[in-house]
């Protein structure tokens, strides 16, 4: 797995966010003061003359769609995201099953080790007694 070229992108990625988080905070704050700029001019009697001034609307789009932007870059990142770690829960499974196989064979490994040793021992302890029984016989 290799780090360094995930980190350069991200790198860019970030500046990139970095770069639309400030477009939506700008778009917003433009829009705060053409919404405090609408409230204070004085209502129409008529409510169907209360239109939205058209740099408003224009503002609320804008907005919209900056916030968009950055929600959808968000939002794929986290699939990314997401799919990156379902594919290294799944190489760790794989893995420890890996090291439980291998472990489970060096136990058995090591218990007929064990086994042989003993009966070399025990064969080995045989003669001794067989040739220590011929020399005092």
């Amino acid at each position: 797995m290799n780090v360094l070229p995930k980190i350069e992108s991200t790198e860019t990625e970030v500046d990139s966010n970095l770069a639309a988080v400030s477009e939506v905070e700008a778009g917003i704050r433009d829009f705060v003061r053409n919404d405090v700029a609408y409230l204070r001019r004085p209502m129409a009697v008529n409510p169907t003359e209360a239109t939205l001034d058209p740099n408003a609307e224009a503002t609320v789009n804008n907005v919209n769609s900056l916030i968009q932007r950055v929600a959808g870059t968000s939002l794929s990142e986290i699939e990314n995201l997401i799919s990156e770690l379902e594919a290294l829960r799944e190489l760790l499974h794989a893995e420890g099953q890996r090291v439980q196989r291998e472990i489970s064979g060096y136990a058995q490994l090591s218990q007929a080790a064990m086994n042989s040793t003993r009966m070399i021992a025990d064969n080995v302890q045989q003669w001794k007694r067989t040739a220590d029984g011929l020399r005092n016989g």
